[in-house]
């Protein structure tokens, strides 16, 4: 598996998500392996403007036909803003997750933790390792 497409312009956590930095605010998502892991979205709980969150909690829950889990937040902030069209249609996600895709904004509440997020070569080697055994 190395066409995984991880762009180089986003930052990662070992929870599937990605962040965009746009000067105090991070664009979060799910990383496209693991949207095509699983196929098709089929159900997405998504976080609530104005919730705080830690990071590392919960910010997102989404179900497939045969997965369901819950993924970390990579930094912690304030949700600005929510991408409301993915509750009737989470299946975008799959389709366009670096763009149309998007789950939340977040607003950071600790510029340190960006710093601790992963590139992508380092997380393409650790998806690539992580997808072999979850196979």
């Amino acid at each position: 598996m190395t066409n995984n497409n991880l762009p180089n312009n986003l930052l990662y956590n070992q929870d599937y998500s990605w962040a965009r930095i746009e000067n105090n605010t991070a664009v979060l998502g799910v990383i496209k392996p693991a949207a095509d892991k699983v196929k098709e979205f089929v159900f997405i709980k998504l976080p609530q403007k104005g919730q705080r969150l830690k990071k590392g909690e919960t910010y997102v829950s989404l179900e497939a036909l045969k997965w369901s889990g819950h993924l970390g937040s990579p930094l912690s902030g304030e949700i600005t803003e929510v991408n409301d069209p993915l509750f009737d249609e989470p299946s975008i996600i799959n389709k366009d997750p670096y763009g149309e895709g998007w789950i939340a904004k977040i607003k950071i509440s600790n510029q340190e933790e960006v710093k601790k997020l992963i590139k992508a070569d380092k997380t393409q080697k650790w998806v690539e390792s992580d997808l072999a055994k979850n196979k």
